[in-house]
């Protein structure tokens, strides 16, 4: 085969072209620290790469999930915590009261602080958390205890389905307290029956035992809510440990490595000088040169 000096120069061209190509990648590379920068680069580890960004952003949901539940569930323990508080309280006026000494007028004083313990434990109850009523529930945008204009007696309605929130694939958790076991039963009724027996001095045996029912029924729900609780922080630990590996799995699969990139350019760059160098030399003697 005839070569011409056209050959040898499209060569040439054709050889520098594709050396400027190679260190375009590699200078993309460094510019981006990404292996790819479209598609098309490497298919291959762009669909990998978009497989482990919906396994990573799946992740990030769960957390913020995650984030409610801890949310509803901290909320819900504080306000039994007041509860608990409010009951203890009146157990100690109920002990008190119950003294032989107390008289008429300190047992109605007494009355008169458990009225308002009766109040604080029914707003305990309409305890409100971003807007929504936590213990009533899933029916979270009505009070669960309402006041009867009439008499201002209390009625109550509490809603008892879970409220349930995915926390990682295919698990989900009952993230709510059911009000009706603590407030819904008779804890009311036993504050009103305490009022009652403080006018009458009669049966304040019966309400200390009464509270102690009530108590143990705060405790009991309190002891449940823990247990989730507890799970809950199980389920955030393999949260953050399948999002440091599918972060460290991404970049292994994208993130390209400086060092072999730095080489593979330096190394590139060596080689395009020398082709120019070549070029130079095969390029520049013509027919000319040689009669001069």
């Amino acid at each position: 085969m005839r070569v011409t000096q056209s050959m040898l120069t499209n060569n040439m061209l054709s050889n520098m072209s594709k050396s400027y190509e190679q260190m375009g990648k590699y200078q993309e590379q460094l510019s981006t620290g990404k292996k790819i920068s479209r598609p098309s680069d490497d298919p291959v580890v762009a669909m990998k790469g978009m497989n482990y960004r919906s396994q990573l952003t799946e992740i990030e949901q769960f957390q913020r999930n995650i984030g409610e539940v801890h949310n509803w569930m901290n909320n819900s323990d504080a306000a039994l915590d007041k509860t608990t508080k409010a009951l203890q309280r009146l157990r100690e006026l109920a002990v008190q009261a119950s003294n032989d000494t107390y008289e008429t007028g300190q047992r109605e004083n007494i009355a008169e602080e458990v009225k308002q313990l009766k109040a604080h434990l029914k707003d305990l109850a309409n305890t409100k958390v971003n807007n929504k009523y936590i213990f009533n529930g899933t029916n979270t945008s009505e009070p669960p205890v309402t006041v009867n204009v009439g008499d201002g007696s209390l009625s109550k309605n509490f809603n008892q389905e879970f409220v349930n929130m995915e926390v990682s694939a295919g698990t989900k958790l009952n993230v709510n307290v059911d009000g009706n076991k603590v407030f819904g039963k008779d804890l009311f009724a036993n504050v009103d029956q305490f009022i009652d027996n403080l006018s009458s001095g009669e049966g304040l045996e019966e309400s200390i035992a009464a509270i102690d029912r009530n108590i143990n029924d705060v405790v009991n729900t309190r002891a449940d809510l823990g247990a989730r609780m507890n799970r809950v922080e199980l389920v955030e630990d393999r949260l953050s440990s399948q999002e440091v590996m599918a972060n460290r799995i991404l970049s292994d699969n994208e993130d390209a490595e400086l060092e072999k990139v730095i080489t593979k350019l330096k190394t590139q760059e060596s080689v395009h000088r020398a082709a120019l160098s070549v070029g130079a030399r095969i390029i520049q003697p013509t027919l000319m040169d040689f009669l001069r």
